[in-house]
């Protein structure tokens, strides 16, 4: 289950509005077969897995990151798949709570004589996950907001110069983390203030994240929607109808990265999930441009506290890595 989830994690970023999903097929003490969800969402984990397995599926134990699905789209179901093959046992992570599924999938391999051992690294698998059950749960994708700060949590000078702040190395780990999200999002002062190309570099040729940009006034002239540059998209509203919008054109995982006042708007309304920090260690004082905008909390009990789960160097900067409670 360790390697199917490891599997998995190649899906992130590239497979919405479906989950991704690693699947890994154990015959005779080998691994015959592995799969893992296809860039669009198509093909499945589990039939990329049993097409590379061939007839040595029959017989052997699938370990699956999420329930099999048991509904037809534009492929049979991934349950009825797997019957068909013979395989002897199913191990499932999570059960998926999509309703055309939620359950369905298990009882489709029990009716097809498969044993089914569920909740193997389930914690695990739901924080791989967050983005899908947070859409289908929730009506609205995980989202990450990145700051990227001096010491004293500055993103500019006074001025308004920001590069920049943090190095050429944090710089690369930010493309990292936006190729494992469906969307980057910033707000319209820095769209229009900075006209960010919000896409990933430094990887070859990737599937690109589809770029949003939250504004009600005309964006300036932007990257066009090309293979460099993905689908741009602007929307409008408060917070939280932004992201019920997100969630219902298909997205899972946004990764914001500003400016303060949207970042204020998404704290206040407790729509972020995960905070990731870049610290540099220089100092800009007071008179710099603050990560975040004015929030208006009458209370210290009323800001919103983020655990933290990881730390570490980037170059000469700091990363940190903070989730909701």
């Amino acid at each position: 289950m360790a390697h199917a989830l490891r599997l998995a994690r190649r899906g992130l970023g590239n497979v919405w509005p479906n989950p991704a999903v690693g699947c890994v097929l154990v015959g005779d003490g080998r691994v015959v077969g592995r799969g893992w969800t296809q860039p669009g969402g198509r093909p499945h984990a589990e039939p990329v897995a049993l097409a590379q397995a061939g007839d040595a599926a029959r017989g052997a134990t699938a370990y699956v990151t999420l329930e099999p699905c048991a509904h037809h789209g534009r492929t049979p179901p991934c349950a009825e798949a797997l019957v068909r093959a013979g395989v002897a046992r199913v191990v499932t992570a999570l059960t998926d709570p999509d309703p055309r599924v939620a359950g369905r999938g298990h009882a489709i391999l029990r009716a097809g004589g498969i044993e089914v051992t569920e909740g193997v690294l389930e914690p695990e698998a739901r924080a791989l996950q967050a983005g899908f059950l947070s859409r289908v749960t929730r009506g609205r994708p995980f989202l990450t907001l990145k700051l990227a700060t001096s010491f004293d949590g500055r993103i500019a000078m006074a001025s308004g110069e920001s590069r920049w702040i943090t190095g050429p190395a944090a710089r690369a780990h930010v493309h990292a983390l936006r190729l494992g999200h469906d969307a980057v999002m910033v707000g319209g002062g820095t769209a229009r203030a900075d006209r960010p190309a919000l896409n990933v570099r430094g990887f070859g040729p990737v599937r690109q994240p589809v770029r949003v940009v939250v504004s009600a006034q005309e964006l300036p002239d932007l990257p066009p929607e090309d293979a460099a540059h993905g689908p741009l998209w602007q929307v409008s509203g408060d917070a939280a109808d932004v992201m019920a919008e997100l969630g219902g054109r298909g997205l899972t995982r946004v990764f914001c990265e500003g400016g303060g006042e949207l970042a204020a708007g998404l704290l206040a309304a407790g729509l972020v999930d995960q905070l990731v920090g870049y610290t540099a260690g220089l100092v800009l004082g007071g008179d710099g441009r603050a990560a975040v905008a004015p929030m208006d909390l009458p209370l210290l009990a009323d800001a919103p506290r983020f655990d933290l789960v990881e730390t570490r160097p980037i170059g000469p900067d700091l990363f940190h890595r903070w989730l909701a409670r």
